[in-house]
């Protein structure tokens, strides 16, 4: 039978399928995996409970069509079925889960971005058209209430325009390991010292230098993005605290500290997400994007590290990463 040699297929990752006239006839691990062992023997009409799947597999010219509950969980599946002699089928099962994934955070992200740019866009549209008016452009304190306005909102935008660069910079980077001495005890001092209005910023460390491997532009990158909303979510006034420990394990521990109200239990799973805001209001008036701290968490992961956010509400907030020491 044209069947015999599918035991070839035994050991391969794709859940794959023999049948003969329309009884499993053999399964590999993968397919027993996900459907059960005792489909085989089974009628394919038992064997996968999903009518577009028997249809494909029992016609006569076979086929192919992407099907969903196949297992728990509502991972989406490509079937492929071949016929590969009388009423012999090789059906194979493709997980197109992650592609489904991938485009739709894709569709969410661009429509996401889209609205990010619509709103301050929408803005600076609307007061221009105002200014125009003889009423409006006419009266000196109006006008430069409304061009202070566009101002704001065209900053904004052009915020946002910077950040969507840079996240497709970083990912576009993302599986090369950057490989350049940078000593994060300098570099935090030097970011630090960029900050010389609202909150005070002071840098901590228990060491005099500390060397990792990496990407000096981007870590310095994510220093100042953590910084950043230390000060627009911290109190007022209040300190803003960088400190740095390298540990005995090899590790070198960065927090950034702020003394602000906290953030609530559950926001905080979501902050690295794009365009996900604890408090959306508040991070437009602080100028926010919404892109600040998944910039930072692609960069750490792209340096083998792990980043982390701990809080407590009237307390503030701790934004830490774990980034690997240089070895000697």
């Amino acid at each position: 039978m044209a069947l015999d040699g599918v035991h070839l297929l035994e050991h391969i990752q794709t859940p794959a399928l023999g049948v003969v006239r329309g009884q499993v006839t053999f399964a590999n691990a993968a397919a027993k995996s996900l459907l059960g062992a005792h489909i085989v023997s089974q009628d394919v009409r038992i064997a996968i409970r999903n009518p577009k799947a028997v249809s494909v597999i029992l016609d006569e010219r076979g086929g192919r069509a992407k099907i969903d509950g196949l297992s728990v969980g509502g991972s989406v599946w490509e079937i492929d079925c071949h016929v590969v002699g009388p009423g012999e089928r090789l059906v194979t099962l493709y997980d197109l889960s992650v592609q489904a994934s991938t485009a739709r955070a894709h569709a969410d992200f661009v429509a996401n971005a889209s609205h990010e740019l619509r709103t301050p866009l929408a803005a600076v549209i609307g007061y221009v058209e105002t200014l125009l008016t003889p009423k409006a452009g006419g009266d000196k304190a109006t006008r430069e209430r409304f061009l202070d306005i566009i101002r704001h909102e065209a900053l904004r935008m052009q915020a946002l325009v910077e950040d969507l660069m840079s996240l497709s910079r970083i990912e576009a980077v993302k599986h090369e390991v950057p490989s350049d001495d940078i000593d994060m005890a300098t570099l935090a001092r030097e970011v630090a010292g960029e900050f010389r209005e609202g909150a005070e910023v002071t840098v901590t460390a228990n060491c005099e230098s500390a060397i990792i491997a990496g990407d000096r532009g981007q870590m310095a990158q994510v220093i100042r993005n953590l910084i950043d909303n230390a000060r627009k979510y911290g109190k007022a006034g209040g300190l803003v605290t960088v400190s740095l420990e390298a540990t005995a394990t090899g590790w070198l521990a960065i927090a950034v500290k702020d003394e602000g109200e906290g953030i609530a239990p559950e926001h905080l799973p979501r902050l690295t997400e794009r365009f996900y805001r604890a408090n959306t209001s508040r991070s437009r008036a602080a100028g926010g994007t919404g892109l600040g701290l998944s910039i930072v968490k692609h960069i750490v992961e792209r340096h083998r590290g792990r980043f982390d956010i701990t809080t407590r509400l009237g307390e503030g907030t701790t934004a830490s990463m774990m980034l690997p020491l240089r070895k000697d």
